[in-house]
């Protein structure tokens, strides 16, 4: 057995122990652990980063403003008559919610295919083919509640929120200092509105261009008023507990409206409905309203993006919802 105690170690004259070299090593390594838990106390407690919001989906190029159109595309007369049976007979629940027909969403997907031929036409069968065929689908040429999904998914990547809420991020809700209110003639029946800055800035240059484009919508001073802006989240919840109203309680918790940069537009209303009211009917007369027409086709030239099952719910996206901080 040896005895490390008694055994010492000469270096450079000068003596060492085995049990003082081993003493020295643990001290050491004690060291070196100590500091380690104080670089990991010192990083655990420094602020996240601020995470990056994703890139959105790219704006299809509008459809060639021509003086005709030639929407009898030769070899798609089956697939337009199709098209033009479904359109108010199609049964699906493209938002979750049973509908029958897709006249609805008819401007949208127009748009998204880039064509001004009417939804029971060869002219446009062709152009959806022709957006099938570039998004990997069999290009029949038909509306299908598969198809518009995924056009869906592609419009809905245009807002902000929700590429934040696929991430599992909720936008902070503005604060007071961040928001403008709004003047006269801006919010609908006299409403008090509230919105970010740069928001309401983008907004009345948005008015002001359509109401000089569209003489229909600067004869009616309702068109594009405001009737919702910012709302608190102690506000929509709220509301949803008392009315029930929210869809669901995902909507109270994390609206789009607690940004400041989410608007409710006045685009018209169904006679019996109210502007904001989500039944099939009014849905439906709001998307062939000249304001709805206007802002499908322009809106985009402020900044602004639409939630499509919701034809009067405008989101501008020219300011990160996360703030500056």
């Amino acid at each position: 057995m040896v005895d490390l105690g008694l055994a010492p170690y000469v270096w450079r004259d000068v003596k060492f122990k085995p049990s003082e070299a081993l003493r020295f090593l643990g001290a050491l390594a004690a060291a070196f652990v100590l500091l380690g838990l104080i670089v990991l106390r010192v990083t655990s407690c420094a602020p996240l980063p601020k995470p990056t919001l994703p890139s959105a989906s790219p704006l299809p190029p509008p459809p060639a403003q021509t003086a005709a159109v030639d929407c009898h595309t030769i070899g798609w007369d089956k697939a337009a008559r199709i098209n033009g049976s479904s359109l108010k007979a199609m049964p699906w629940a493209p938002f979750g919610r049973v509908e029958t027909g897709w006249e609805t969403y008819a401007p949208l997907i127009a748009r998204e295919i880039g064509t001004r031929c009417a939804p029971d036409t060869p002219g446009f069968a062709s152009a959806l083919a022709a957006w099938q065929s570039r998004n990997g689908f069999h290009s029949d040429g038909l509306v299908s509640e598969f198809s518009f999904i995924k056009m869906k998914g592609v419009v809905q990547g245009r807002r902000p929120i929700v590429l934040l809420s696929s991430r599992g991020i909720c936008a902070p809700a503005a604060q007071d200092s961040e928001l403008a209110e709004s003047v006269a003639g801006e919010g609908y029946g006299g409403k008090q509105i509230q919105l970010r800055h740069k928001a309401f800035a983008a907004y009345r240059r948005m008015v002001a261009a359509a109401r000089a484009e569209d003489p229909r919508i600067a004869e009616d001073p309702r068109f594009l008023q405001i009737f919702s802006g910012f709302r608190s989240p102690a506000y929509d919840a709220a509301r949803c507990a008392a009315q029930g109203n929210c869809n669901g309680r995902e909507r109270a918790r994390c609206s789009p409206h607690r940004t400041g940069l989410a608007m409710d537009l006045y685009v018209g209303q169904a006679p019996g409905y109210g502007p904001d009211s989500s039944a099939d009917p009014n849905r439906r007369f709001m998307t062939k309203t000249p304001a709805y027409q206007w802002l499908l086709a322009n809106a985009h030239r402020f900044g602004f993006v639409n939630y499509p099952f919701e034809p009067w719910h405008w989101e501008w996206t020219g300011e990160d919802p996360l703030g500056s901080s």
